[in-house]
């Protein structure tokens, strides 16, 4: 009896849930200050009997209820024989409205008195204060815009910059959400026509289906995998290029995070290691967004001699880890040294794009063999990241610092690029055919494709007969054919040797 009790209640619950979510909702639909127009939105099947209660048309023999959808009316709004404000309303009646249900939109004065004294009165005349983001969750519910369409709703609102408004447009229009619908439209066509051929063998012939089915599961696979790998792209659309500024303590990190942004923003001072938190900074330049992550410098390990240093280390990794391009920043008057290849080694280890930035670079006398000299000490220390971007920079003057913009857009490009399985193995079969693959006491490696697998870094898999044979050496060079051919500039490659039986 208990347990029935327990369970009734739930049921009743659960349904006072339901008719709790379509009950009719108030809210300000504008940004709550002194302005010249506060629009206060209501949405349910009692709007217009709310509407009525509370609005007087200019012409009062126009009956409330019998107002016209998707006009515009003048009126006062009134409580009881008080006129509270002179508005214009808008009636958009279900199911031709964003919620699909009677929406009524009530456009006073601005002014902050005035909008919540509006939407005081709707409330006490039967409406409920809306939640954050209710009115798009109706619209989801009541089937008026799909889950993507509802994310990108919020997208829109919160974009910060132009690509991010368009992107956000794009998939309101329902651009991801057609691919799905098209998606899983084909496969549920073939799904009907193996169970049609099940059902009725006779009339329905299955020779040479399978291998077209498999060859549609691997295009399905791919557009799937494509939409997926999207996601980091939309996102660095709509959050901004997470780049992430490392190094040595009083290397410059500072002084290049305010020539950036041209302003003294974050703390300089000649004592090495100022900064001991992680500070995201957002930046907008050429209306794309790049978020700046300014670190503590790290010192040696067995320099640490308060907690606090400790910390500043653990933060530095995590705002790492966190970053789509890691800057590497190195002080041009000490030249580069075993402690920067150690810093630069956080980002190598874990698969970010990397540039090096060589700061102070105007305090250095120069001849027309310095930066070549300079360049090869890096790639020398550096040797296990010869991919590395370099720019040769001024915090102080500003020399090089606009092109920091576009080299970031190159190596973001380049982490997120996506190579089509059959270009890869043209490259393949012609590195092959210049150098053939080691063999080990007669037995030769055979490399049958290669294929992506993920981006951020670009990541290969390379299906052999044994992967025992496939020395390091040999792998450095597909590496380095791939690289002739696109080039990867600023991002590690990451390539998965498998083994692969002879007859598969």
């Amino acid at each position: 009896m208990i347990i029935f009790e327990a369970q009734t209640t739930q049921q009743m619950e659960s349904v006072m849930g339901m008719i709790n979510e379509f009950d009719t909702i108030a809210a300000i639909a504008t940004a709550v200050s002194n302005a010249g127009i506060g629009i206060i939105r209501i949405s349910g099947s009692e709007a217009m009997t709310i509407l009525s209660n509370i609005f007087e048309p200019y012409n009062k023999k126009v009956d409330v209820h019998q107002l016209e959808n998707h006009r515009i009316y003048y009126g006062n709004i009134k409580d009881g024989q008080e006129v509270i404000d002179e508005c214009i309303v808008l009636i958009m009646k279900g199911p031709h409205s964003y919620t699909k249900e009677d929406v009524v939109e009530i456009d006073c004065h601005g002014g902050v008195t005035v909008v919540y004294k509006v939407l005081n009165l709707v409330l006490k005349n039967g409406a409920r204060a809306a939640e954050p983001g209710e009115f798009t969750k109706r619209a989801f519910l009541n089937g008026r815009i799909d889950l993507s369409q509802a994310e990108a709703v919020m997208d829109l609102i919160d974009s910060k910059n132009e690509m991010a408004r368009k992107n956000s447009m794009t998939q309101l229009k329902g651009g991801l959400s057609d691919q799905i619908k098209q998606l899983r439209e084909e496969i549920i066509y073939q799904i009907a026509f193996i169970e049609s051929a099940l059902d009725d063998p006779e009339h329905y012939s299955l020779d040479g289906f399978p291998e077209k089915l498999l060859e549609l599961d691997r295009q399905w696979i791919k557009t799937a995998r494509g939409m997926l790998d999207s996601y980091d792209n939309g996102r660095i659309i709509a959050e901004g290029i997470r780049t992430c500024i490392i190094g040595k303590p009083n290397a410059g990190k500072s002084s290049f995070l305010n020539a950036l942004l041209g302003e003294e923003r974050a703390i300089v001072t000649d004592i090495a290691g100022t900064t001991r938190d992680a500070i995201d900074t957002e930046i907008v330049h050429n209306g794309k967004e790049y978020v700046f992550i300014d670190t503590a410098g790290l010192r040696r390990k067995n320099k640490i001699k308060e907690e606090l240093e400790r910390y500043s280390i653990i933060r530095t990794v995590t705002a790492v880890e966190r970053a789509d391009v890691v800057l590497v920043v190195i002080d041009a008057t000490q030249g580069v040294t075993e402690q920067d290849a150690k810093v630069a080694g956080i980002a190598h280890e874990r698969g970010k794009g990397v540039i090096i930035v060589v700061n102070k670079w105007d305090a250095i006398e120069k001849n027309d063999k310095t930066i070549y000299k300079h360049t090869n000490r890096i790639r020398e220390v550096l040797s296990f990241m010869p991919y590395a971007e370099i720019v040769f920079i001024s915090a102080r003057t500003g020399l090089r610092i606009s092109r920091m913009f576009e080299t970031l857009d190159a190596v973001i490009e380049n982490q997120t690029m996506r190579i089509q399985t059959g270009v890869l193995n043209e490259i393949l079969a012609e590195a092959v055919a210049m150098q053939q693959p080691p063999s080990d006491r007669g037995r030769r490696l055979k490399i049958f494709y290669m294929t992506q697998v993920a981006v951020k870094p670009p990541t290969f898999v390379i299906f052999v007969n044994d992967k025992e044979l496939m020395h390091f050496s040999y792998t450095r060079y597909l590496e380095n054919k791939i690289r002739d051919a696109f080039d990867f500039g600023g991002t590690p490659l990451k390539l998965i040797v498998r083994e692969r039986g002879e007859k598969e």
